[in-house]
């Protein structure tokens, strides 16, 4: 079987970067539909028009309603059309990326990915998450081709909430978990191959990043400041996890993930602080030594993800939410099936009661 790798076709991190936007998007566009929250206009509106001046390139923005479902994607599609756009933008956070790629797809336009946090590896992917209307785990949508930028402001993402960057943080430590599993069955990642041995690598640099610099660039984000530490993390929960969990595969920690989607106590809750979750079930279903959970869970605990459904939401962890958790994490389309050996939504079930309890074992060491 063929192995892929995909990636972004660039990808740009640094201080001030945003300021270069207009430059970008003249070289690939005439008119540009810029999809954003009103709070990220309000905070970088003044900053990206600026960015325009003097470019062959014209703007319109649009406000994102908050969800990535077919509705929103269809509108600001309908959007695009009667402005006659030709790229589009989406700047802020993971569901604005996931939509702002859906959209270009549709429309068959290039896009650009400018994240002003760094809490999902959702900018550098060739995949959009579709939900429904009420934030339900629907579908993927798998895209032909990654974007065409992915720009990383670094000064802007140092000021964004820390809980946002260690979402992030825990978003991408599944993916060196999830590309081992992949790896030892074989599966066909969402590149459309079996995985190569650069996907690995770039996992496992993903993985050992984090537990090396997680800590020190949460202290230093706290404080107010960009060090190295902070620039290392950004690039390893957005570039490393992005190209690692695309090229080397999704199974369990993000099939948990989108069961969690069924508990309307966990809705508060970010991707990434879910997925953290999701990888300790993981760790439950693969029987993993000790020795792994003692560094894994421990490390989550010091940086502030979730190791229990209490810190999740879920106030009563009942048989019934963990087997409904369960019966949606095993859709027949989903990436739990990529784990090495058969599950089932009984496994799946006990495996969530016991990380919960791994959860609240470690927490009273």
């Amino acid at each position: 079987m063929t192995k892929v790798l995909i990636a972004p076709s660039k990808y740009v991190q640094g201080p001030g970067e945003m300021n270069h936007l207009g430059t970008y998007a003249s070289q690939s566009g005439t008119k540009a539909l810029i999809i954003i929250s009103q709070g990220g206009y309000k905070r970088s509106g003044a900053q990206i028009e600026a960015s325009f001046k003097d470019q062959d390139c014209d703007y319109v923005f649009d406000y994102f309603h908050g969800e990535c479902c077919m509705s929103e994607i269809n509108r600001l599609k309908d959007i695009l059309q009667d402005n006659q756009c030709d790229l589009v933008i989406g700047i802020g956070g993971g569901k604005i990326f996931d939509t702002a790629k859906a959209v270009a797809y549709y429309a068959k336009t290039p896009v650009f990915i400018v994240p002003t946090i760094a809490s999902t590896d959702a900018p550098c992917s060739g995949l959009s998450v579709i939900y429904n209307e009420e934030g339900v785990f629907q579908e993927y949508l798998f895209l032909p081709s990654n974007p065409n930028l992915v720009m990383m402001d670094t000064e802007i993402i140092a000021k964004s909430p820390v809980r946002l960057t260690v979402s992030g943080i825990g978003d991408a430590l599944a993916t060196y978990y999830e590309a081992r599993a992949c790896q030892r069955s074989d599966a066909i990642s969402c590149a459309g191959g079996k995985t190569t041995l650069a996907a690995m690598a770039i996992a496992k640099l993903c993985r050992d990043t984090l537990l090396a610099e997680g800590v020190k660039a949460k202290i230093a984000l706290e404080a107010g400041v960009c060090t190295p530490s902070v620039e290392k993390i950004i690039e390893a929960n957005t570039l490393l996890s992005g190209i690692g969990f695309e090229s080397a595969g999704l199974a369990g920690a993000h099939a948990i993930h989108n069961g969690l989607t069924c508990l309307p106590e966990c809705h508060a809750m970010y991707h990434g602080e879910k997925v953290a979750f999701g990888t300790l079930v993981q760790l439950v279903l693969e029987d993993a030594p000790k020795e792994e959970l003692d560094v894994l869970v421990p490390f989550c605990i010091e940086v502030g993800l979730p190791v229990t459904m209490e810190q999740l939401g879920v106030k009563e962890l009942t048989n019934q939410k963990c087997m409904d958790v369960a019966t949606l994490a095993c859709a027949e389309k989903d990436t739990l099936h990529n784990m090495p050996f058969e599950v089932n939504s009984t496994m799946v079930a006990h495996a969530i009661k016991a990380a919960d309890a791994l959860g609240h074992y470690y927490l009273n060491k």
